[in-house]
């Protein structure tokens, strides 16, 4: 009788610490969106007086920033379409330039460079993921800039053109790492049909290898747009940090991104003023 309530006693304790595994693994992971919900809400909380005052359509699409009018003595203008404007300009800029070197890179490692090598550019790709975004913005300070001035015989080398240059280098490793497992995800059976059939080995990448891996790809691309569009400091060293509407015609005009206004206002902003507010609606904005 003692050894069947000792085999019970062990099953129950048991069943204990499965649940409390479980209640610990769900906690781990449940934090991620607890943590995101409690950034939006401060982000809402914080941007609400702005959002009230000058209205969500007029925040959004006002084309005059200068929200330091209201501790200087002139009017103050709170749009933040030039900001959105040129933060989308750079990041489509960069995407144009990094999503085929990062797909290139990725076809070229996966399906096409011998072993050798692949061992010596998959690793010089991925170590530009290590390196920190102020040495690409120093970089593009000191080099690209005075390059493009130069060059291009225009009185400052600084624009949407530099940042996006310098936010494709940076996009480049995450989009080919992430294309290039998805291209290694591709069944082997998939390309070894292809070639069997009599298609080229370009004619199975373009038409088997990639069609295969294209939600890879995608995703790929996502997450370097992600990267790109969130990127601060590097932005902020090279794209002149001007409030202006952007034009594809003007490549070399300086703008303001929403992350660069963010980080270069934030310090100058009364606490509680109607400008720190502003900065926190643009925080909203760009979390959205």
């Amino acid at each position: 009788m003692s050894a069947i309530v000792k085999i019970k006693i062990k099953i129950s304790s048991k069943r204990i610490g499965e649940k409390g595994i479980k209640c610990i693994l769900f906690i781990t992971a449940i934090f991620a969106v607890v943590a995101i919900f409690t950034i939006l809400f401060f982000l809402l909380k914080e941007a609400y007086p702005i959002f009230r005052q000058e209205g969500i359509l007029d925040s959004i699409f006002g084309r005059i920033w200068k929200p330091e009018g209201e501790i200087y003595g002139f009017p103050a203008s709170y749009g933040a379409l030039p900001l959105i404007m040129a933060t989308l300009m750079v990041t489509l800029g960069a995407m144009l330039i990094s999503v085929p070197l990062g797909i290139g890179s990725a076809i070229f490692i996966s399906e096409i460079a011998p072993a050798s090598m692949r061992n010596i550019v998959k690793p010089a790709i991925e170590l530009l993921a290590g390196i920190p975004s102020v040495v690409y913005g120093f970089f593009g300070l000191v080099v690209l800039v005075s390059w493009l001035q130069r060059n291009f015989n225009v009185a400052s080398g600084e624009g949407w053109f530099a940042a996006s240059i310098i936010l494709a280098i940076m996009a480049l490793p995450t989009i080919a790492s992430v294309a290039e497992d998805a291209i290694n995800a591709v069944p082997r059976e998939f390309k070894e049909g292809s070639l069997a059939l009599g298609a080229t080995k370009w004619q199975t990448i373009r038409n088997v290898v990639l069609p295969s891996a294209m939600s890879g790809i995608t995703a790929a691309i996502i997450l370097g747009i992600g990267r790109a569009i969130g990127e601060t400091m590097a932005v902020m060293m090279v794209i002149g940090n001007s409030a202006q509407m952007p034009s594809f015609s003007k490549p070399f005009m300086p703008l303001k991104t929403l992350t660069s206004a963010i980080a270069v206002e934030m310090g100058e902003a009364p606490y509680a003023s109607m400008w720190q507010h502003s900065l926190y609606g643009l925080a909203v904005i760009l979390l959205v």
